[in-house]
């Protein structure tokens, strides 16, 4: 039983997230700051879940969606880069960034994205990613937003009892956003062996159960 146990654990780190990221470093942002340059008008909301790079892709996959961006956010420490939070003592998440166009995707909707992509009674973490770096997170902005996220985890806790939604609820305060190399990450390296066996699997599950607020061609 124990090498059963030893060759599990030996997988799941080789699937894992963080041990996928270990070999990028290139600190900046430009990648997101071209990405946003023009997206001044749309709305923007934010959530974790795990891997940035899967809810990245989930979110891009939605119609009314202009982008996403991958970053760190609900934590305590400024400038927080991927090495920092991945030791777990910065407080912060991996999150994203989203810009949507309210008259196509409502915040309802995208909170509805948010809890249908993810085990949503996982504790501090998303499959194989597990740690408080991959907690998940819903932010809201104001009341309105606060009142529809604790609306629908209300609904979901109903149907969940005696387990719970795991996902904390946060006031925003500040996004950071994460270095260029994990921007657009599953888009430009689907044959990367974590985006096959975690991220597009992951994506595909959340597309087979949403058709209807998925862009064309996805």
């Amino acid at each position: 039983m124990k090498y059963f146990v030893l060759l599990l654990a030996l997988l799941l780190s080789f699937f894992a997230c963080n041990t996928s990221k270990s070999k990028a470093a290139n600190p900046s942002s430009n990648v997101a700051s071209k990405k946003i340059a023009n997206l001044n008008n749309l709305k923007k909301a934010y959530f974790a879940s795990g891997c940035f790079w899967c809810v990245e892709a989930v979110y891009e996959s939605v119609k009314g969606v202009e982008e996403s961006i991958s970053g760190y956010s609900g934590g305590h420490t400024k400038n927080p880069t991927y090495e920092s939070s991945n030791t777990g003592k910065t407080g912060h998440a991996e999150a994203v960034e989203i810009y949507y166009d309210p008259n196509v995707v409502s915040f309802a909707s995208l909170v509805d994205v948010y809890f249908g992509s993810q085990n949503i009674t996982q504790v501090n973490g998303q499959g194989p990613d597990r740690g408080s770096q991959y907690r998940s997170i819903i932010f809201y902005q104001n009341e309105e937003e606060k009142e529809i996220i604790d609306q629908k985890i209300k609904a979901l806790n109903e149907k969940l009892s005696p387990e719970k939604v795991a996902a904390e609820v946060m006031e925003f305060e500040k996004f950071w956003v994460g270095e260029d190399y994990h921007q657009d990450y599953e888009r430009l390296h689907p044959n990367q062996g974590y985006i096959q066996n975690v991220s597009i699997p992951r994506l595909k599950k959340f597309q087979a159960k949403f058709p209807e607020l998925l862009k064309n061609g996805h």
